[in-house]
């Protein structure tokens, strides 16, 4: 243990990021500590990630059993269907309890100090901690921020958790109004409205920008939008933003054109969901103690190896890690980040390869991606001097899909043309999320598709779909 400090490592924030990191350290040797004041595991064990897969995995058992078309070419016949809201509430609710338990369980296991309380830097390798009435400070040699982040809500919306709610509220499924309006068709919207549709709710998506879909590649987002909105009880509205929502029975929101700002319509729905992105949750962390300052847009400026910066310069024996420095707002990118941070610590040099992170969707079909979309790839193009070629494959191709008679999907490949590095890959389709690791594998090493093309893979599988997109980008 480090001479004269009470912990090796003091970790603020017990999220997915800061418990990965806990694990990392102990498995180096370091004594730890981890405080949290709310909930163990953070937002994507408590309001994110694992409340709402639960509710997708459900919500899609009933829209897959209720797809009478779909199972009658099966060859199956199914009578009515039904389901109850509340069982489906308690079993994301005992699956967050679950995970949450294991998360604490883990930690105590390896001898991890768990404090409860609002931990803020003191100064410098010092930390107090508010909680039941009084301060307690703490040395550590080097501590870890891991704050998260919370759900953004925009000027002119005003928030009651109950008909006016960001996906905080949502996991929760308390209702099922009938008409609900969905403010942002990111992931978050998108997730919510594969849920909302499929258990009977009628679906206004409201999207400021002039494309529904806006981070996803674009070849992704249209095929996309053909399968998950246009032929589900769901309206939406392209270049508008909700000026105004207030909360009520009905909900009243006031409709205005983005880039024009003009006012369009008023609209009265039974529910609204905001689903407008995440900012980082980082005031009140005492970080003007160490002469630290946030960005413009509240991040805790880090450099490569997650040490955190003030002016540019390394603040000593201080790191930030996940949602609170803004380099990559996911869960599994917050870990990755606590383990290098842990690796820097103790001295061995490491920085994140943020390319090879992949991501997804988990509406049904789902959607992933790992590395650029084919906009960013060609400005890169531009930049270094290269060309960029685009392989794409068909699940409509692929004897596994067929046989699930679930053939709505595409895979795409961007790779360099000159010496045919994959710089990106995004699936629409079938297990998606599941697919994209392979990608995300080739992409870590820097693989080309000349190689890639050579891979064998089992037949009849879904994977095959990249197969068949590596091999193309080598004949094209």
């Amino acid at each position: 243990m480090s001479q004269g400090f009470d912990y090796d490592l003091v970790i603020i924030g017990a999220g997915v990021g800061g418990h990965g990191a806990a694990l990392h350290a102990v498995s180096c040797g370091l004594k730890t500590a981890i405080i949290e004041a709310a909930d163990m595991g953070g937002t994507c064990v408590n309001r994110g990630c694992i409340p709402s897969k639960a509710l997708l995995a459900a919500a899609g058992r009933v829209r897959e059993l209720r797809n009478a078309h779909h199972l009658k070419s099966l060859g199956i016949q199914i009578g009515h269907v039904e389901f109850d809201r509340q069982s489906i509430a308690d079993h994301a609710g005992n699956l967050v309890s679950k995970i949450q338990g294991d998360l604490t369980n883990s930690l105590k296991r390896l001898g991890v100090d768990i404090i409860r309380g609002w931990g803020r830097i003191a100064g410098t390798q010092k930390i107090t901690v508010s909680g039941d009435g009084s301060d307690k400070t703490i040395t550590a040699k080097d501590i870890i921020l891991s704050p998260g982040s919370v759900p953004f809500v925009p000027p002119g919306i005003e928030v009651d958790g109950k008909t006016v709610f960001t996906s905080d509220q949502g996991v929760k499924l308390e209702s099922l109004p009938p008409w609900v309006a969905i403010i942002g068709s990111g992931y978050i919207g998108l997730e919510f409205s594969d849920v909302y549709s499929a258990l009977g709710c009628e679906i206004t998506m409201i999207e400021a920008l002039d494309q529904l879909m806006p981070g996803f590649d674009r070849d992704i987002a249209k095929l996309a939008e053909r399968v998950l909105i246009t032929p589900r009880d769901i309206e939406t509205k392209v270049g508008i933003y909700a000026k105004k929502v207030i909360p009520g029975s009905p909900v009243v929101i006031e409709l205005a054109d983005f880039k024009t700002k003009e006012d369009l319509e008023v609209i009265e729905v039974d529910a609204c969901l905001v689903a407008t992105g995440r900012i980082p949750a980082t005031q009140n962390l005492g970080l003007e103690s160490v002469g630290v300052e946030l960005d413009r847009r509240n991040f805790i400026p880090v450099d490569d190896r997650m040490a955190v910066l003030s002016a540019g310069e390394v603040v000593p024996h201080l790191w930030a890690i996940g949602d609170a420095n803004g380099k990559m707002m996911l869960a599994h990118a917050a870990s990755a980040q606590g383990i290098v941070a842990v690796e820097n610590i103790v001295g061995r040099s490491r920085t994140v390869d943020y390319r090879s992170i992949p991501a997804a969707a988990f509406t049904h079909p789902e959607v992933s991606y790992v590395g650029l979309t084919e906009t960013a790839a060609k400005e890169l193009g531009q930049t270094e001097g290269f060309t960029v070629g685009t392989s794409k494959s068909y699940f409509k191709g692929n004897s596994k899909a067929l046989a699930e008679n679930e053939a709505d999907g595409i895979a795409k490949v961007i790779y360099r043309q000159d010496t045919g590095e994959v710089l990106g890959v995004h699936i629409f389709g079938m297990h998606a999320s599941d697919l994209i690791h392979e990608a995300s594998a080739a992409i870590a090493k820097r693989e080309s598709v000349h190689t890639l093309a050579h891979l064998v893979h089992a037949h009849p599988t879904l994977s095959e779909v990249l197969d068949e997109a590596y091999k193309r980008a080598v004949t094209i």
